[in-house]
């Protein structure tokens, strides 16, 4: 099973960043207002980066390690 760290901007500009297994899922929840709490009040949401992971620790310690940046190194990332 695939992991995958993502970076939604959300329609007031701010960034979300969270991990799944089935990236097309999440992007349907996120759509639809049942995904995170964080981007049902900011939608339509924009999917601006991800990363696949083999396993879910490595995943979560790179969403971890995404969320510790700022927001024009997140946007940089998703630029490179």
């Amino acid at each position: 099973m695939k992991w995958c760290v993502y970076i939604l901007e959300c329609v007031d500009g701010t960034l979300y960043t969270g991990i799944t297994n089935n990236i097309r899922r999440r992007l349907e929840q996120h759509g639809k207002g049942v995904g995170a709490r964080y981007t049902r009040g900011r939608l339509p949401v924009t999917l601006l980066y991800s990363e696949k992971y083999i396993d879910r620790a490595s995943a979560a310690r790179r969403e971890a390690q995404i969320k510790k940046l700022s927001r024009l190194e997140k946007i940089g990332l998703t630029q490179a």
